[in-house]
């Protein structure tokens, strides 16, 4: 009686030709993974900062929306900044909306007797709040570059109620809350804003969050990214509430 313990010389052949044949598929598998890759690298690389404006502009809509709520309301849209006694500035438009971006429970937490940097107010200053902060920003998680239209005849009052019939320019073609340059930003509880200078200075070679341009929010709620080369005509009409001139919808 015999055991066959080994291989048999047919089998170990066989298994030897098999060897170079599996690595070879392997080889090829990964070089055309490899080649996969190196295609879509640079679609990935593109959709990242296409993702983030996207993602900017969400966060302007909600502040659109939150503003006109505040305004169905109050009748008014909020001054830019509240006041003491004595004229000293407290609280940003910022954080009246928060309720209307379900921010309540932190809304409560704020003193709004007291100003936005008093101690008491600083555990709310330091909460980052995702909507209040563009993506594509390289700015601390408590800061934004969402600034409202501050001008003379601009969205904005310093410190009254804006009613939106006296918006006659149309509510369409009247910026209501820009994005400005990320070493623009402010703390989004400081009463700070955008006033006509920051926007008229807006410029190709300026430092921007986005390739070419930012987000703009008009007081009907629509987002616009408006170019960095808008001409300076142009940008004079949106700031404007009642200067009777009208841009064409072509910005983007």
């Amino acid at each position: 009686m015999s055991i066959n313990s080994g291989t048999s010389p047919d089998n170990f052949n066989e298994s030897a030709q098999q060897k170079p044949r599996f690595w070879l598929t392997a080889l090829i598998v990964l070089g055309i993974l490899a080649l996969l890759a190196c295609l879509l690298l640079p679609a990935v690389r593109n959709a990242r900062p296409a993702a983030r404006r996207a993602q900017c502009g969400n966060n302007l809509k909600q502040i659109a929306l939150a503003l006109l709520s505040y305004e169905r309301d109050y009748h008014a849209l909020p001054p830019a900044y509240t006041v003491d006694a004595v004229g000293r500035p407290l609280h940003s438009w910022r954080t009246l909306i928060l309720p209307y971006l379900e921010q309540r429970n932190l809304y409560e937490t704020i003193d709004l007797s007291k100003a936005w940097d008093d101690p008491a107010n600083a555990e709310a200053c330091q909460t980052p709040l995702t909507m209040f902060h563009c993506p594509a920003a390289d700015i601390p998680q408590n800061h934004t570059t969402y600034l409202a239209s501050v001008a003379t005849n601009g969205c904005f009052r310093l410190t009254e109620p804006r009613h939106l019939s006296e918006i006659s320019d149309g509510m369409p073609e009247t910026l209501m809350v820009i994005e400005v340059a990320p070493q623009q930003s402010v703390p989004w509880m400081a009463p700070t804003d955008a006033d006509e200078s920051l926007v008229m200075g807006l410029r190709p070679a300026s430092k921007l969050a986005h390739n070419g341009g930012v987000n703009a929010a008009f007081c009907d709620g629509r987002v616009v990214f408006i170019n960095a080369n808008l001409p300076a005509a142009a940008r004079r009409v949106v700031i404007s509430i009642s200067d009777g001139d009208h841009v064409a919808d072509d910005n983007e």
